[in-house]
């Protein structure tokens, strides 16, 4: 097939750091290239530099488009159409070629090519939510020229398309994340478009979920004969969908070719995550003895969500509760924060060299340690509208001057587990202009800012991919060796819990049945638990 995208030697700057160096890669007429990366690797700029609907001030080297362009009408065409009648005027098809870096923004050809160029992003999924999922199709295909009855059957097609003819009654702000990709799908289907650009648009989906997204995208770009250029961070997924593949780090391709083969480096950069450090773990920080708590339920009766527990953790410790759900590590969880009273039993927290009883309400009592806790929900909330540093100073009213306030802000990025250049990059940014990954460890800086001795993380990982998954255990073990933090993790993700745990303690129906090494204490899951945990995963 003919070369449909050459790029050559682009750069991209932002303010002196090079979002991308010296790329160069080719994309053929219906390839699918799948791009791979961490967090800040370059991957989104390198999509919106193809979209070509934003300017950069500091960007050079070539974007070039190969295409079939009809002189008269201008309308565009795949390069293999050269020389075939226009669909439009029947004039014949005359080969072109288009260079988005040296285009004006607000050149009518590059507003032709934009025009054919569909989007998916991972959570930008632009539906009239209150409308019903065939008006947003509709209304998409009203923007180019459709009216009445043809506009219904068109948008009814491109839901049968999707797989969604069974939803198109649906308020689309009812559906799932996975339809609502699809309903995306099929709006940017009406461009019948000669490229597909898809930005992690299964990124925050669960596995089961993902894939009928991703069959409902490779069943359109081969109906459509379209190329496609995803990136992803499922390394299976890019081995699953892409022709070919480039693993992007720090700006630069530094592996290209088969896709399982780029994959397999990928995957091999990051399977060490914990590695050794000079952390001590000190003497006891919390303790639990003959802890319960009970519940009385019209239907079950008595419910004992814990059910007489005692264990210690130790200052500088990573200690993990696992379990399936309702075996009460999350109750656990609340009691030790303070959000819930126990029934019965201790719970102790030290503060210095002094004991905290946290059952006694009150400033001098539980207010004196949980002040120097904090707790990290799975759906953590950071102000999207705010930057990234307003979120980990103002917005959370840390009362610091304002040049104090970003070297803190500074400091906990990096405890966060942030390379030095990228916390001032990442400073004044938009949150929602960062990844997945970096907004995780955005959310933990946000604890940590305040200086808690106790970190508790409830389900850090969730559907977590890979990549974001690595980064949270590196932002932990940053955490933990830069400033000593303690932490208690509250998960049924057994492989997180077994590389980044000390120890465990395994729930199972209020009690803790084992307690000890990851490795040891995982070995007594029953085959059932196991099976349960990876459908809860």
């Amino acid at each position: 097939m003919p070369v449909f995208i050459e790029i050559k030697n682009l750069n991209v700057d932002f303010d002196g750091l090079k979002a991308l160096k010296n790329l160069n890669l080719s994309v053929n007429e219906g390839e699918i290239v799948g791009v791979l990366g961490k967090s800040g690797s370059g991957k989104t700029i390198l999509m919106h530099v193809l979209r070509g609907t934003e300017t950069y001030e500091n960007i050079s080297g070539e974007v070039i488009y190969h295409l079939a362009r009809c002189k008269k009408c201008g309308f565009i065409e795949r390069p293999s159409m050269a020389n075939q009648k226009c669909l439009v005027c029947g004039e014949i098809l005359e080969t072109f070629e288009a260079d988005f870096i040296k285009l004006s923004l607000y050149d009518p050809i590059r507003k032709d090519i934009t025009k054919r160029i569909a989007i998916m992003l991972q959570r930008s999924f632009a539906l009239y939510g209150d409308e019903r999922v065939i008006i947003n199709v509709i209304n998409s295909l009203h923007e180019i020229g459709y009216q009445g009855q043809n506009s219904v059957k068109k948008a009814v097609e491109l839901l049968e398309e999707v797989n969604l003819g069974h939803r198109m009654m649906h308020v689309a702000r009812e559906l799932s994340g996975g339809e609502k990709q699809r309903v995306v799908l099929a709006r940017q289907l009406v461009r019948n478009p000669l490229l597909l650009l898809a930005d992690e648009p299964t990124g925050t989906l669960d596995p089961m979920t993902a894939k009928l997204v991703h069959n409902a995208i490779i069943k359109a770009v081969r109906n459509y004969n379209m190329s496609m250029i995803f990136t992803s961070h499922w390394p299976e997924v890019i081995e699953n969908l892409a022709d070919k593949a480039i693993l992007l780090e720090n700006g630069e391709i530094v592996q290209e070719g088969n896709s399982v083969e780029v994959s397999a480096v990928f995957m091999k950069s990051i399977c060490m995550v914990k590695q050794e450090t000079n952390t001590m773990i000190g003497e006891p920080i919390i303790r639990i003895k003959n802890l319960s708590k009970r519940y009385i339920s019209v239907d079950r009766g008595v419910v004992r969500a814990v059910d007489k527990i005692s264990f210690d953790v130790k200052e500088g410790e990573i200690f993990g509760l696992v379990g399936v759900s309702g075996a009460g590590k999350t109750t656990t969880s609340k009691i030790l924060m303070g959000i819930l009273p126990p029934t019965s039993g201790e719970v102790e927290v030290r503060v210095g060299d002094e004991w905290v009883d946290m059952t006694q309400l009150g400033v001098k009592n539980k207010g004196r340690a949980t002040k120097y806790m904090g707790f990290l929900h799975q759906e953590y909330g950071l102000y999207t509208q705010s930057s990234v540093v307003d979120n980990l100073t103002e917005s959370i009213s840390l009362d610091l001057p304002f040049e104090l306030g970003v070297k803190k802000a500074l400091i906990t990025l990096k405890a966060a587990g942030f390379e030095e250049e990228k916390a001032k990059a990442i400073l004044p940014k938009m949150t929602d202009e960062t990844s997945e990954g970096e907004r995780h460890r955005i959310a933990l800086a946000q604890v940590l800012i305040k200086e808690p001795r106790i970190v508790i993380m409830d389900e850090p990982t969730g559907t977590m991919d890979p990549i974001t998954k690595m980064s949270v255990a590196t932002s932990i073990l940053k955490a933990r060796e830069e400033i000593g933090e303690t932490f208690v993790i509250v998960s049924h993700d057994m492989d997180f819990i077994n590389e980044i745990c000390d120890r465990v303690a395994l729930m199972r129906e209020g009690k803790i049945v084992d307690i000890g090494k990851p490795k040891n204490v995982l070995s007594h899951l029953t085959e059932e638990e196991w099976i349960k945990a990876a459908e809860e995963l």
